[in-house]
């Protein structure tokens, strides 16, 4: 295009997608995880949440931590070992 030359980079993020020049998912998986253990953190306490049913806890894991897991997963899905290991260790 009218000989612009366009820059190099190694990763891209759109839609809260981080998609790297090699296509693996290794940094969408930490950046999930991450989120999902700040919100495992705030489930887990029993000073946030007087009642500690199973059903309860079940609700907040499903409304507000697998959100986050599951998020365009058919993008970035984790295709590596050792990174669906790492999505898994939070399930």
């Amino acid at each position: 295009m009218d000989d612009t030359q366009l820059q190099v980079v190694s990763e891209e993020r759109d839609l809260e997608i981080t998609v790297s020049d090699d296509l693996k998912s290794e940094k969408q998986c930490t950046a999930a995880v991450k989120q999902a253990n700040k919100i495992l953190g705030m489930i887990k306490p029993k000073r946030n949440f007087v009642d500690r049913s199973k059903a309860t806890i079940l609700a907040l894991y499903k409304s507000l931590l697998r959100p986050y897991l599951e998020y365009c997963i058919p993008v970035w899905n984790p295709y590596l070992l050792e990174d669906t290991k790492l999505v898994e260790s939070v399930q």
